[in-house]
């Protein structure tokens, strides 16, 4: 009996140090899994795009705190030698700046708001509405896209001279509401929802337009947001239409404005140019953190749903 005792704890011994010995040598094969040269060699890729893509921005924010006369010195420096905030002072003290974001914020809201508007709409038409002439209608209204607009801007004058809008904010607002890119990628999100949503809406009663902004709308919310963001920065950025429609000093959108920090013949303080540029960045800068977040919780709500 003693015997049979002895052999067994021995067994286990033997067990258990086989379950050790696994135990360690899948640790250290997890540990050789994990690493791989490759991922550590994308991840540093990644990192130096990532800082040749800031570069440009980080080189606006150092001269935007230079003094005028380190703007031109070489060889240039990377950092300033001495920080000379009043450069954005100088901005303010120069053009009214707040009266330049106003306006710029205003047109760009108001276009973002009937964008989300008409082109969910729109898509809606276009993707969960069978009626006739649906697709070649849509490959018309696509054609816009292959259009500069350059080539439109003087029958939207014409347009815009005989309503008597020249000279005020419709004049860029107006054309700004029907955005075929935002129609196309918001249509494209649409057809891939499934039908069976829509059927069995209305089996339980509801209306089409309920539909519209009970089903199909929160299950777009990324494209909404992709889009959303994208015609806020283009329309943020936008100058040469303003150009065109607008004279009033007063009226001019923040790109146009700020031309009158660079003189007239362009001998304005470099610095202080590059300062009411880093101060122009902020609101797109928040507009897309703000679209990101809607954007991120959309792709999350339409995993689920769909």
């Amino acid at each position: 009996m003693g015997q049979l005792r002895s052999g067994l704890g021995e067994e286990l011994i033997r067990v258990e140090a086989s379950n050790l010995q696994r135990a360690g040598t899948g640790a250290r094969t997890g540990a050789m899994r994990g690493f791989k040269p490759e991922r550590i060699f994308l991840d540093g890729v990644l990192l130096l795009l990532s800082f040749l893509m800031l570069t440009p921005f980080l080189w606006i924010f150092s001269t935007s705190l230079r003094l005028p006369k380190d703007s031109f010195s070489l060889p240039p420096a990377i950092f300033p030698t001495a920080w000379h905030i009043g450069n954005y002072a100088e901005v303010f003290a120069k053009v009214p700046f707040f009266d330049f974001i106003s306006n710029s914020l205003k047109i760009c809201l108001i276009i973002v708001l009937g964008h989300i508007f008409i082109s969910s709409m729109a898509a809606f038409a276009f993707s969960r509405i069978a009626f006739p002439g649906r697709n070649a209608l849509f490959l018309i209204f696509l054609s816009g896209l292959m259009i500069p607009g350059q080539v439109t801007i003087i029958p939207q004058f014409i347009l815009m001279s005989k309503l008597g809008l020249v000279d005020t904010h419709l004049a860029l607002i107006l054309p700004g509401l029907i955005n075929p890119f935002g129609i196309f990628m918001i249509r494209q999100t649409m057809m891939s929802i499934s039908s069976t949503y829509d059927e069995a809406a209305y089996m339980d009663g509801a209306s089409r337009i309920w539909v519209f902004l009970k089903v199909i709308l929160p299950m777009s919310y990324p494209a909404v947001a992709v889009t959303s963001v994208i015609s806020f920065i283009g329309h943020w950025n936008d100058f040469f239409r303003p150009l065109i429609f607008l004279n009033s000093f007063e009226k001019m959108t923040l790109p146009i404005g700020m031309t009158a920090l660079s003189g007239a013949f362009g001998t304005g303080n470099l610095s202080a140019i590059l300062a009411g540029v880093t101060l122009s960045l902020v609101v797109p800068l928040l507009f897309y953190l703000f679209g990101q977040k809607y954007l991120l919780d959309g792709i999350t709500a339409g995993g689920l749903k769909m």
